[in-house]
């Protein structure tokens, strides 16, 4: 029963891996870009922007409606 539990307990790491792989080749050639001036502030703007998305589509979805 130990070694399911050992077995079990190397799932989150292995998930944690492959996301933080999968981050690390999407932003990899991003910040090889981020050289020039205008990418750089395209980057930051892009990001600015889904960090806005991702909070208006979570508020919308988390905030109660008044259906009266």
């Amino acid at each position: 029963m130990g070694e399911f539990f050992a077995n079990v307990s190397r799932y989150p790491k292995y998930l944690i891996t492959i996301i933080l792989g999968v981050f690390t080749a999407a932003l990899e050639p991003l910040m090889q870009r981020s050289s020039n001036p205008v990418t750089a502030v395209s980057l930051i703007g892009a990001l600015i922007s889904g960090f806005i998305t991702i909070a208006l589509i979570l508020r919308a979805m988390v905030s109660p409606t008044s259906l009266a």
